[in-house]
């Protein structure tokens, strides 16, 4: 009887093409992706106060002082008027059923200036607004 030997053949490892110069980039390197555009700079500001008149001699301040440096300006957007209420006795013990209530409003608006430059920025910290108007200024 014959002897029948099972003999595996296996592939030899392919040799990797050699690069041309140690430091030369791939030939099939992925362009790399632009850098995103910079967003354009905004400073934002709310301005709240209790008296809707006050609030809106304020908010036109301030649009003329940014628009006298030639600034582009968004808004004033109103937001949402913000009410606080509270109930209070009119009397005590007997009288509990008599009371009263009080509210406050508190008007609110946002001003967007787009690209703002630094005579605007420095024209609007040197603003004099009334007393009873807040004033929170972001750059975003």
């Amino acid at each position: 009887m014959a002897e029948t030997s099972t003999v595996k053949k296996t592939k030899a490892p392919a040799a990797k093409p050699a690069r041309a110069a140690a430091g030369a980039p791939k030939a099939a390197a992925r362009p790399r992706k632009a850098a995103a555009p910079a967003a354009p700079q905004r400073l934002r500001i709310k301005v709240r106060a209790y008296e809707h008149k006050v609030l809106d001699a304020s908010v036109k301040q301030i649009l003329d002082t940014a628009l006298r440096y030639d600034a582009k300006v968004a808004g004033p957007i109103p937001l949402p008027t913000e009410i606080k209420k509270y109930t209070v006795n009119r009397s005590t013990f007997i009288y509990k059923n008599a009371r009263e209530q009080f509210e406050m409003r508190i008007h609110k608006r946002i001003i967007d200036i787009l690209d703002p430059s630094a005579k605007v920025i420095e024209a609007l910290t040197n603003l004099s607004l009334p007393s009873g108007v807040t004033i929170d200024v972001k750059m975003a």
